[in-house]
């Protein structure tokens, strides 16, 4: 058929039911849409149903309203190209847990601080070049040595590791691109085997941070334009692409991507995103493309 709607629980929850699926497609079937028997892509945690002759929108939509408040994710798409050949990810809060800087700024005694402008500047209420300039202001002074603390205490987003591992086994180009810092980007790409990463650059001056950002800084302009010169380096069109992130300085390359996922993002990204993932980990976008179960890689 030519739609395809994704209906994903989160990993172990034993929440989705064929009951639950049969709600979703008798809703989508109700607004005058021929829909398919549902088909498992993991027993209990995602599922496909084919549909044709509604807008996607108003069959996420119907689905949405039949399932009530029932922590699932719904992505309806194009069923031909959903499988994407192009991943660009942002990293904070989306491939690892937690914003590095604010891991930095606990070190200085200035995370709620940082925090609270960090918190604004992913919602989109500030520049965010200005942003970070203000934040980084703050650390000068701050040990080198910080940025290796922080490090060892990162965690990879449940997830993580499967979602680069399946798409590059499958013949997908991987690229990690962060407003952050490329300290902390090239060991995350280097342990999760994303083909190239890019942040930006922190100035030291002996063994502390000056406070200073290397310019130019990789903004959201510049993770689209990233996007765009991957893309054609890969021969591939932008519809080819799956990006995902969870703040203000991803939306531009969510909305050019043929699949922008919004990851728990801050509420005006995911108003914004055309895909949102608020309750799955990063196993959802693997289901989304409709993957299944069995050719999972690395999963864990």
């Amino acid at each position: 058929m030519e739609h395809v709607l994704t209906v994903i629980a989160p990993p172990a929850s034993g929440l989705l039911d064929r009951a639950a699926l049969d709600a979703a497609r008798e809703a989508i079937r109700a607004l005058g849409a021929l829909a398919g028997s549902p088909r498992w892509l993991k027993e209990a945690e995602a599922a496909d149903i084919p549909f044709e002759d509604i807008a996607p929108d108003a069959a996420e939509a119907a689905a949405r309203a039949a399932l009530g408040d029932a922590p699932v994710d719904l992505v309806a798409q194009a069923a031909e190209g959903r499988r994407k050949r192009l991943l660009v990810a942002d990293m904070d809060s989306t491939i690892v847990v937690g914003e590095t800087l604010d891991e930095l700024a606990a070190h200085a005694g200035l995370k709620e601080r940082i925090a609270a402008i960090t918190a604004r500047a992913m919602n989109g209420e500030l520049d965010f070049a200005e942003a970070l300039r203000e934040r980084v202001a703050m650390l000068a002074g701050l040990p080198e040595s910080a940025l290796a603390a922080v490090h060892r205490r990162l965690a990879f987003m449940p997830g993580a590791a499967t979602l680069v591992a399946t798409m590059r086994a499958h013949g997908a180009y991987a690229a990690l691109v962060s407003g952050g810092f490329r300290f902390f980007t090239s060991r995350v790409a280097a342990a999760l085997g994303f083909d190239l990463d890019q942040g930006n650059e922190l100035e030291i001056d002996g063994a502390a941070l000056t406070g200073r950002v290397v310019e130019p800084i990789l903004d959201k302009g510049a993770k689209l334009a990233t996007l765009r010169r991957l893309a054609a380096a890969q021969g591939l069109p932008l519809s080819a692409a799956l990006t995902v992130g969870d703040g203000a300085n991803d939306l531009p390359m969510l909305q050019a991507a043929g699949l922008g996922v919004a990851f728990r993002a801050k509420p005006s990204v995911a108003a914004a995103a055309r895909a949102r993932v608020t309750h799955g980990d990063l196993t959802a976008l693997l289901w989304a493309q409709g993957y299944t179960e069995a050719e999972l890689v690395g999963q864990g």
